[in-house]
């Protein structure tokens, strides 16, 4: 009797045992859930903000974050240089001029009216293949060596009119990456600095150093980039241009033997 009532009581002892454990691990379980839950949530909310700042904004954040000295440089180089380029397109496009038209008028000009009627075809036309004509056309009078020349010297000074300040734009591409690379020079040198005076390497001492360093390259970069892009449509179209003129060139004087026979 008494080893029976000795197996209950030590049954009991281990039930209530168990019982407690569970309960124990069941709350370690949810306190665990809870704090899970509320880390998703919270990082949640961290995304959400990061979205609605948009490029914008964190382009803004990064930008002060590089510093005002070389970062303000480099935006100046890049607002200049587009300002150039814009000016340059906006002028090409304007001097792009449909001379296939442009040869046919005159050429019917001279047929008909000779070449005060096709100097005034070359006076209500916009661009420098018009005016490269006009030119051979006022010095057809003295021969057509003499107008081969005047549209030789002419072309001339149209072409240095059609690359006008694009040098600054080739200089504002050399100088935004430069001065990046100065930027992460200079924010390395004071990384070592605190360094040395510290005497311990610590990556949270360093670390906004470097991050201005690099932020200095990847805008520098960026600014290059961007005006290669305009540099190299420029060149496209001044080419185009100039291939029309040359060519143009070459049929004017065609032309101008053509009328003399």
């Amino acid at each position: 009797m008494k080893r029976l009532f000795s197996i209950l009581v030590m049954t009991g002892l281990f039930v209530l045992s168990t019982n407690t454990v569970s309960a124990k691990a069941n709350a370690i379980v949810s306190n665990l859930s809870t704090t899970v839950t509320a880390a998703t949530v919270m990082l949640q909310e961290e995304a959400a903000v990061e979205a609605e700042k948009g490029f914008t904004q964190v382009l803004k954040e990064q930008f002060i974050q590089g510093g005002a000295g070389f970062m303000g440089i480099v935006l100046l180089c890049l607002i200049l240089g587009l300002a150039v380029a814009i000016e340059r397109i906006i002028y090409l496009n304007m001097a792009s001029t449909n001379t296939t038209k442009l040869k046919q008028q005159v050429e019917d000009a001279l047929a008909s009216g000779g070449i005060e009627a096709a100097k005034e075809v070359c006076r209500n036309t916009k661009g420098p293949v018009a005016s490269i004509y006009y030119q051979g056309l006022d010095r057809a009078g003295e021969g057509v060596e003499s107008a081969e020349k005047a549209v030789v010297a002419y072309g001339g000074v149209q072409m240095g009119q059609l690359e006008k300040n694009v040098s600054w734009l080739t200089l504002f591409i050399a100088i935004a990456p430069m001065l990046g690379f100065m930027g992460t020079v200079i924010g390395m040198i004071q990384a070592f600095q605190k360094i040395s005076a510290v005497g311990n390497l610590s990556a949270s001492l360093i670390a906004g150093d470097i991050q201005v360093a690099l932020l200095t390259t990847v805008f520098g970069l960026i600014t290059a980039i961007i005006l290669q892009v305009f540099y190299n449509y420029i060149i496209a179209k001044i080419d185009s241009i100039v291939n029309d003129m040359e060519d143009s060139s070459i049929t004017l004087i065609d032309m101008l033997v053509d009328h003399k026979k």
